[in-house]
């Protein structure tokens, strides 16, 4: 019943024009966490694009035991943004936000600005780093700082990714921002 009332998966999730078209208060919770920690707009749609692929109920699937029983996952991962229940417990105490869910968009975007300037800050980590901020988003700024993803090179394939596709992002976002920006005055009364 729950993932019937979920925002669906933007149509074209490699144009986010489209999806700001799709879904215009995205870009203005994606604007609205750029201004308050200082991440690029592309490196948060990047983010939930490896992570969640804008799928508001995503987890790690299941494993099985014998081969064909559901059994665990590997993660408490969930929502948008792929928070693990200690992370979100942890950003919910630090920002007094008590009432936010990784299935709202508007609070996973936030997350991801809100650990992005923990790694600003423990690791010097600049927020418009899309491949040495996500190594730190998937490891936790300590694993970072270890640098254990050298021994994941599938990782750092995918940290590779997420710097194409925020790059990609940029330049899309560059074309059709002002279409998000220059609202008439209805719509910015009645969204």
């Amino acid at each position: 019943m729950l993932t019937a009332c979920a925002t669906p998966p933007p149509q074209q999730m490699e144009n986010v024009c489209s999806i700001f078209h799709q879904y215009p208060k995205w870009y203005d919770a994606a604007q609205q966490c750029q201004k308050r920690w200082g991440v690029p707009i592309s490196v948060q749609m990047a983010f939930m694009h490896q992570e969640s692929r804008f799928d508001a109920t995503a987890k790690p699937p299941r494993s099985t035991m014998l081969g064909f029983i559901p059994w665990t996952r590997p993660s408490t991962a969930y929502g948008y943004s792929q928070a693990l229940d200690g992370t979100w417990d942890l950003y919910r105490q630090e920002t007094g936000q008590t009432f936010v869910n990784r299935d709202n968009f508007a609070d996973a975007s936030d997350f991801i600005g809100w650990y992005s300037k923990a790694a600003r800050e423990r690791a010097g980590i600049p927020p418009n780093d899309p491949f040495r901020l996500y190594l730190a988003y998937h490891e936790g700024v300590g694993g970072y700082q270890q640098k254990t993803y050298l021994q994941k090179s599938w990782l750092i394939d995918v940290a590779r990714k997420v710097k194409a596709r925020a790059l990609s992002y940029q330049s899309q976002l560059s074309r059709c921002e002002q279409d998000f920006t220059q609202k008439s005055w209805a719509q910015k009364i009645f969204g």
